[in-house]
């Protein structure tokens, strides 16, 4: 979730609940030493625990296909403050994987393994080590391969995005793989892919008989949606989000974020996240269309008081 997931964010949405670990945005690893600030900057949180502002843990997550690199990165990261670190195999990104990142690592299993073994031996025992995979890079067929090789190196746990590379988000999710890679290994699985609702996560559960589920885009479309199933799963009534609740929700998201990057990108964040909301809530469409070409603060100001009326005077007031 490169460019959308900030520290923001991940404040907000672990403040509303249903969330129990973040990941970051990975950290790009070539061959330098990568100073802390280069750490801090996308993981604010290393300052303060390594946790949001409501307590939920934030694992900093590597991007590369160097093992020795990777090590002593991870072993910065450590340093800078992280208490777990998490292995990116899974990106499908051309410009990633044209440099030897990512999903492309998946074609080689045993440069899986190398990675994730030489970061776990660079980092103490109490640091957990997972890392996410897809399903492979041209096919689904070394599915195995790469699970095996991530609980080889050391992987502490380990998530898979059912698709591969080629299949890009395209649907359907391959969940039945994610279940066998679950039957096949002793660490635990995370099933991660389509779980944009409550039926779906019934679905997947079924299909997979994982304990654990990773949600990217399916959380910023519907961001109560580790509420719902929580709420679920232990018999609890629920009522999903309104639109108008949130609105409410982008609103804070724009006042935090807002005054930290340049006028020319001001509301760009905000209309990344409706890109995404608008798959759940039709409202966010006609918002996105309303204030697309605009950057200016009063009129992202006025779209926003219009769009949540009195509710907007009460949370101001």
């Amino acid at each position: 979730m490169e460019g959308v997931i900030d520290h923001h964010l991940r404040a907000l949405l672990s403040e509303l609940g249903g969330i129990d670990i973040c990941v970051t945005e990975f950290v790009r690893v070539t061959h330098t030493r990568l100073p802390r600030r280069v750490f801090t900057r996308l993981c604010p949180e290393l300052e303060s625990g390594a946790t949001t502002p409501s307590g939920i843990p934030v694992r900093l997550q590597l991007l590369g296909g160097n093992p020795l690199p990777m090590a002593e990165n991870a072993a910065r990261a450590v340093a800078a403050g992280a208490k777990a670190i998490d292995l990116n195999f899974g990106c499908p990104a051309k410009s990633v994987n044209n440099s030897d990142g990512g999903a492309c690592l998946l074609r080689t299993p045993h440069r899986v393994e190398a990675i994730v073994s030489a970061v776990r031996n660079a980092v103490p025992p109490e640091i957990p080590v997972t890392a996410k995979i897809r399903l492979g890079f041209e096919d689904r067929s070394t599915y195995l391969d790469n699970a095996r090789a991530a609980e080889a190196g050391g992987a502490s746990e380990l998530a898979v995005h059912a698709r591969s590379k080629v299949d890009g988000y395209r649907p359907p999710a391959y969940w039945e793989y994610v279940g066998e890679i679950n039957d096949q290994l002793t660490i635990p699985v995370v099933a991660n892919g389509d779980i944009w609702s409550l039926e779906d996560f019934k679905r997947c559960r079924e299909v997979t008989n994982c304990k654990a589920f990773m949600f990217g885009r399916s959380l910023l479309a519907r961001p109560d949606i580790g509420l719902q199933i929580r709420a679920y799963c232990e018999d609890q009534p629920y009522t999903p989000m309104t639109w108008q609740e949130v609105a409410t929700l982008l609103y804070q998201y724009h006042q935090t974020t807002c005054s930290h990057y340049p006028i020319k990108y001001r509301g760009n964040r905000v209309k990344q996240w409706l890109a995404y909301l608008k798959l759940t809530y039709p409202e966010a469409g006609i918002f996105f269309d309303k204030i697309k070409r605009h950057r200016e603060a009063e009129i992202l100001e006025a779209a926003f008081a219009e769009q949540l009326g009195d509710l907007r005077k009460i949370e101001a007031a």
